[in-house]
């Protein structure tokens, strides 16, 4: 039987480039840049730099690793109007000046307003990040968002 084209399966539609629709303005040397993007998810390059070092020994903070990882949240929801709720963080491994790290989103619950991400950062072959965000899906940019009746 052949496949009605008109029907696209889920992983078809993950398999689809998709356009950027969030964070145009952010700094990619400090947030990283998309290198992949996909339905629901995304690949990131992060390089560390000298101005992230803490000290002599050319350490990287780790809220720069943070922030490209969750920047790789964001992106594999790409939703206009998102925003990040709560995560959970584990760091592997010390960063340090120059290392580039592959962070890839995967998100979950495509469907629904409330998104799950798994992102993980690699330098290489060695897994440094792992990270759990919760991203939800707003009406309107959240600094739009009436909070009070006050």
């Amino acid at each position: 039987m052949a496949k009605d084209k008109t029907k696209e399966s889920a992983e078809d539609l993950k398999e689809q480039k998709v356009e950027i629709n969030t964070h145009h303005r952010i700094d990619k040397v400090v947030c990283g840049e998309v290198a992949e993007l996909k339905m629901g998810y995304a690949k990131l390059e992060f390089k560390a730099n000298k101005d992230m070092i803490v000290d002599e020994y050319n350490l990287i903070h780790s809220g720069f690793v943070y922030n490209a990882a969750a920047n790789a949240a964001m992106f594999a929801v790409n939703e206009p109007f998102s925003e990040l709720v709560s995560s959970e963080a584990k760091y592997l491994a010390p960063i340090e000046s120059g290392k580039v790290i592959t962070f890839e989103a995967t998100a979950s619950h495509l469907a629904t307003r409330t998104r799950d991400v798994i992102v993980v950062g690699r330098v290489g072959e060695i897994k440094i990040f792992e990270g759990e965000f919760k991203i939800v899906i707003l009406d309107k940019h959240p600094l739009r968002i009436k909070l009070s009746d006050s």
